[in-house]
């Protein structure tokens, strides 16, 4: 029996993701900024110091691409390139204080998404889904089956 994409957890997963990004583009874009960028300020907020390459594993992108983004926000002041104190050939970066109200900003959406994408679903409802993806993200972070069967 063929499940409905509409109902098959994969496909709504994937959806919803899709959406967010949307919105998360549309309001980035209002501020003359990409949700990339704002993907960036927000792992920096979380991991001063990070290297961009590391960083670029983060965001699962290529290290020239978060290069271009952070030459981007370097150049609008929100982030800084400092010399690694070990290992003069890696740049760690940091947030500048300019960078704070495009945090604000974020973090004020965030809230907003998190309301309208909630909206109707009790508080046992979103503790119960909470558990379910954390255990779903668990369960990705496994070896896959059929590797360890081998």
């Amino acid at each position: 029996m063929t499940k409905s994409l509409e109902t098959d957890v994969l496909y709504l997963l994937y959806d919803v993701a899709r959406l967010m990004r949307t919105r998360a583009d549309q309001r980035a874009r209002r501020h003359g900024m990409t949700r990339a960028q704002w993907v960036i300020l927000s792992w920096l907020e979380r991991q001063s110091g990070i290297s961009q390459s590391d960083l670029a594993g983060l965001v699962e992108v290529e290290p020239i691409t978060v290069c271009r983004l952070v030459d981007r926000l370097e150049g609008r002041g929100f982030v800084e390139r400092r010399p690694d104190p070990k290992d003069r050939r890696i740049k760690r970066l940091h947030l500048t204080s300019k960078a704070g109200p495009v945090l604000d900003e974020i973090h004020a959406w965030r809230e907003e998404l998190r309301h309208e994408v909630t909206a109707g679903i009790s508080d046992a409802a979103l503790k119960s889904q909470v558990d379910t993806l954390l255990r779903m993200k668990s369960n990705l972070v496994q070896p896959p089956v059929f590797a360890q069967a081998v």
